[in-house]
C-alpha cells in the first residue's frame, strides 16, 4: 500500500515536535532540486534562503519582490515532504499593519515556520528600533494566531550583520521579540561557545537558531552540548554550489580551458537519485 505524503498540518506538527529536545540541523535549498537532495539525504526539516534563491533568479539578496518570494516557498513546499521553514525577510513591509498582510500570505503557502529579520536595510538606521521590532514581531503572531496559530515565528536580531555586534544588546532584543510572541530565536552572527551559550540561557527555555554559514570547529554534538535546538546554513550551500560554477566556468572563459570540470558531480549519479526520487514520489 502506497504512503499518503504528508500534510500541510503533520509538517507544522512534527516542526514543533524537532524543537521540543535536542538538536537538528536545518540547510538551506534554494530550488526544488536542492531541496530534493537534502531530503534523500535525510535531513528532518528544511529552510528557504533568501540570498540563495535572489543569486538563481539574478539578483542580490534582499532584492527580490513579496510575490516571487511568496511562489517560491509554495514550489519548495510543494516539492518535499519535510516541514520547510521560511526566510521571510524583514517580513516586506516597514509598518506592523503590513508585516502582519505578509505573514497571513506566508502562512497560505504551508510553510512550517518563518523568519522576521528586524534590519531595515537602510544603512544609516540599519535596525528598527526595539519598539518598533516587537510591534513588527507582535503582528507577525497575531496573524499566525488568527490562521491557527501552528505556524512557528521566528524572531531574529541581526545586531552582528550590520555592523552592530553587541552582544548585550542582541540578547535584549531576542528577550523582548520573545515577549512580543516568537517561538524561537535566531541571531545570526554569533560565533563564540560563550556568545552562543550566553544567547541560549538568556532565551531558555525557548529553542535557539544557530547559523553556521562559513567553516567552523564546531560540529553538530559541540553544538548540541552548547544547548541549540537547531542550525541553519544561510547561503553558504548556495555559495559552495556557486564557487563549483565559477571554478568551471572562469578558466573556460578566461583561458579556453575545460581543467575546471574536475570534481564535477557525476551526471549518471545524479540522474539515478532523481530518477529514484521521482519513482518514491509517484508511490507515495
Amino acid at each position: 500500500m502506497a504512503e499518503t505524503r504528508p500534510s500541510i498540518a503533520d509538517k507544522r506538527r512534527s516542526f514543533r515536535q524537532l524543537h521540543e529536545a535536542g538538536c537538528f540541523a536545518i540547510p538551506n535549498p534554494w530550488d526544488a532540486g536542492s531541496a530534493r537532495m537534502l531530503q534523500g539525504l535525510g535531513f528532518k526539516a528544511l529552510a528557504t534562503t533568501s540570498s540563495g534563491f535572489a543569486w538563481s533568479q539574478g539578483h542580490p539578496d534582499n532584492d527580490l519582490l513579496r510575490e516571487a518570494v511568496l511562489a517560491h516557498l509554495r514550489d519548495i513546499v510543494a516539492a518535499t515532504d519535510v516541514p520547510v521553514n521560511a526566510d521571510f525577510e524583514s517580513g516586506f513591509a516597514a509598518d506592523a499593519a503590513g508585516v502582519a498582510q505578509s505573514v497571513r500570505l506566508a502562512v497560505e503557502t504551508g510553510v512550517a515556520g518563518l523568519s522576521i529579520e528586524d534590519s531595515t536595510g537602510d544603512a544609516a538606521r540599519p535596525l528598527f528600533s526595539v519598539d518598533e521590532a516587537c510591534e513588527r514581531i507582535a503582528a507577525a503572531r497575531k496573524a499566525i494566531d488568527e490562521a491557527g496559530g501552528d505556524t512557528l515565528l521566528v524572531g531574529r536580531a541581526e545586531c552582528f550583520l550590520v555592523g552592530r555586534p553587541d552582544l548585550d544588546e542582541t540578547i535584549a532584543r531576542l528577550q523582548a521579540y520573545s515577549r512580543a510572541g516568537a517561538d524561537c530565536l535566531y541571531a545570526p552572527g554569533i560565533r563564540t561557545p560563550a556568545q552562543i551559550t550566553a544567547v541560549v540561557a538568556a532565551v531558555a527555555p525557548k529553542p535557539v537558531n544557530l547559523l553556521v554559514g562559513s567553516t567552523s570547529e564546531l560540529t553538530m554534538e559541540d553544538i548540541a552540548a552548547l544547548g541549540v535546538r537547531r542550525v541553519s546554513v544561510g547561503g553558504a550551500l548556495a555559495r559552495a554550489a556557486w564557487a563549483g560554477f565559477m571554478r568551471a566556468a572562469k578558466p573556460l572563459a578566461e583561458q579556453g580551458r575545460f581543467d575546471g570540470f574536475a570534481g564535477a558531480a557525476s551526471g549518471q549519479e545524479l540522474n539515478a537519485f532523481f530518477a529514484d526520487d521521482l519513482k518514491q514520489r509517484a508511490a507515495g
